[in-house]
C-alpha cells in the first residue's frame, strides 16, 4: 500500500519558518543551543519522520526600507547558523532520520559543496540530503562580496553545471575502489577512481574528488524551485521536491504535469517524490486545537509580511503605500521567488495587485492555509490531499518549536499509522531505504541525459 512520506520543515534560526514563532509562550528561546536541536531530532524520530531538512538564507531579511533595524528589533529570521553544522548535532542525536541542508550555488564552488554533502553523508551512515537552492536576493549577495542576486534564469543555467560537477565528483569512486589490504600495501585500485576535468561556460573542476561513496551512493537531492524554470529544474535533478500548492485542484493538475515533465526528462516520475507544505495544529480534541490556533492567530505582525515579502522577492515594499498597485515595470523588477508573485496575481485575478493584497493572497509572515482539528480532522485533510494524488507527502511546518513537532506526533502520526497510510517503523539504515528510493548506480545522471 502506498504510503506518505513526512518531513519536518527546519529553521537554524531564533524563529522557524513562521517568523513570529519566537513570541508564542511554549517556544523554547535557546534556539543557538545544540540541546534545541537534539531534541527536535529526537521528536522527529520518534514520529518516524523520513527527513528533518533545513532552509536557508544567507542574510538576514533588510530589503524592506534597506535597513536591518526592523528584523533585528522584532526578531524576523535576524539569527541564522550554519545549518551543516548544525545537522551534525541532530545527526549525534539520531539514528535513522534523514538530515538535509540547504546550500547555495550561487555562493559557493561546487568541489566545497560536493565535498561538504559526501563527508555528511557518510558521517551519519547514508543520511544526508541537500536542498538546492540558487540565491535569489540583494542582501545575500553583498554578504558574498556581489553587488546584486544573480538573474533569474542564469541562476538556473548556472546551477545546471554546478549539478553536473557535484554528481561527477560524487561518481569519482568506483564502489568498489578502496581494498585496503595491508598484506599487499594496495589501498584503493588507482583504475576505479577517475579525474573529473570539467570545463563548462560557468564553471570548471579537475578532481580527483577526495571522499569515496556512502552507503547510499551519495545525497538525496531536494529541491523546491516554483517558478517555470524552476520546475525544470527540479525535473531535471530533484529526488525530493517542495511544493506549496494553493489548493488541491491546482495541487493534482501540477502534480501530474510535472511528472510528465520528470518522464520527459528521461527519469523515472516514481523515483521523484513531490511533498506539499503544510501547517497543522492539532491536539486531542478539534475544540483543544482551535484554542491553540487562536492564541497562534495573534502573533503576527503587519511587518513580518512586509519584511518577507521584500526578501523574497527582493523588492523594497516600501517604496509603496499598503492600496498602492504595482506597475509593470515593478512585476517586472520581481526577481526572487517568481512563484510567490505569480500565486499572488493568479489568487487575486489582478494582473497589478497592491501590497495589501500581496499581504493577503502570499500568506507572507503568517501561518498558511492551517489545518487546525484533532486527530481525525488533521487525518482527513492529509489523506485526501495523498489518495487524490495532488502529493507523495508533507512537509510539516511549525508554528513553535517544539510544541508543533510534539503534537504532530503525539496526536496526527498515531491516526495516520492507524489509517495504514504512514509507516510505524523505519524500513531501513539510510535515507534512500526509508525514501524507497534507489541507491544511484555511478554515473546514473549522465546515462538518462
Amino acid at each position: 500500500m502506498r504510503q506518505m512520506i513526512l518531513i519536518g520543515f527546519l529553521q537554524a534560526q531564533n524563529c522557524t519558518n513562521f517568523a513570529s514563532s519566537w513570541r508564542h509562550p511554549k517556544s523554547r528561546t535557546d534556539t543557538w543551543s545544540p540541546d534545541y536541536y537534539r531534541h527536535i531530532g529526537r521528536v522527529l524520530e520518534a514520529g518516524k519522520f523520513h527527513l528533518g531538512f533545513f532552509d536557508d538564507r544567507l542574510s538576514m531579511p533588510d530589503m524592506y526600507g534597506h535597513n536591518h533595524a526592523h528584523t533585528v528589533r522584532h526578531g524576523i529570521r535576524c539569527v541564522k547558523l550554519d545549518a551543516v553544522t548544525v545537522l551534525t548535532v541532530m545527526g549525534m542525536a539520531t539514528e535513522r532520520l534523514g538530515l538535509g541542508a540547504t546550500y547555495s550555488t550561487s555562493y559557493y564552488e561546487p568541489f566545497h559543496v560536493a565535498r561538504l554533502f559526501a563527508t555528511l553523508d557518510l558521517m551519519t551512515e547514508g543520511r544526508a540530503a541537500w536542498n538546492v537552492v540558487t540565491s535569489l536576493n540583494d542582501g545575500e549577495a553583498r554578504n558574498m562580496g556581489r553587488e546584486q542576486a544573480i538573474a533569474h534564469d542564469l541562476r538556473y543555467e548556472r546551477a545546471d553545471e554546478f549539478m553536473e560537477i557535484v554528481l561527477g565528483h560524487w561518481d569519482s569512486w568506483e564502489d568498489d575502489a578502496i581494498v585496503a589490504d595491508k598484506t599487499s600495501g594496495l589501498f584503493a585500485i588507482p583504475e576505479k577512481v577517475h579525474r573529473l576535468d570539467y570545463e563548462g561556460r560557468y564553471f570548471r573542476s579537475r578532481g580527483p574528488f577526495t571522499v569515496p561513496r556512502s552507503p547510499q551512493g551519495h545525497p538525496v537531492i531536494i529541491q523546491a524551485g516554483q517558478s517555470g524554470r524552476g520546475k525544470s529544474f527540479g525535473a531535471r535533478w530533484g529526488e525530493v521536491i517542495f511544493v506549496v500548492y494553493p489548493n488541491i485542484e491546482a495541487g493534482k493538475r501540477d502534480y501530474a504535469e510535472f511528472r510528465d515533465e520528470v518522464a520527459r526528462c528521461g527519469r523515472a516520475p516514481e523515483h521523484v517524490i513531490v511533498t506539499q507544505l503544510v501547517n497543522t495544529i492539532s491536539a486531542a480534541t478539534k475544540a483543544e486545537a482551535e484554542d491553540k490556533w487562536a492564541q497562534i492567530s495573534k502573533l503576527p505582525l503587519e511587518i513580518d509580511a512586509l519584511s518577507l515579502l521584500s526578501e523574497a522577492l527582493n523588492f523594497n515594499f516600501a517604496r509603496k503605500s499598503m492600496d498602492e498597485a504595482f506597475t509593470d515595470a515593478e512585476m517586472a523588477e520581481m526577481s526572487g521567488l517568481q512563484g510567490i508573485r505569480d500565486r499572488v496575481v493568479q489568487a487575486s485575478g489582478k494582473k497589478n495587485p497592491t501590497v495589501r493584497e500581496f499581504i493577503h493572497f502570499s500568506g507572507r509572515g503568517r501561518v498558511h492555509d492551517p489545518v487546525v482539528g484533532g486527530p481525525k480532522e488533521v487525518a482527513d485533510r492529509l489523506e485526501q490531499w495523498f489518495a487524490e494524488r495532488a502529493c507523495d507527502g508533507f512537509v510539516v511546518s511549525a508554528t513553535h518549536v517544539p510544541g508543533a513537532y510534539e503534537d504532530f506526533v503525539q496526536f496526527v502520526v498515531p491516526e495516520l499509522q492507524r489509517r495504514g497510510l504512514f509507516r510505524k517503523d523505519y524500513e531501513g539504515r539510510t535515507l534512500r531505504e526509508n525514501l524507497e528510493l534507489p541507491v544511484p548506480g555511478v554515473g546514473a545522471w549522465r546515462r538518462r541525459r
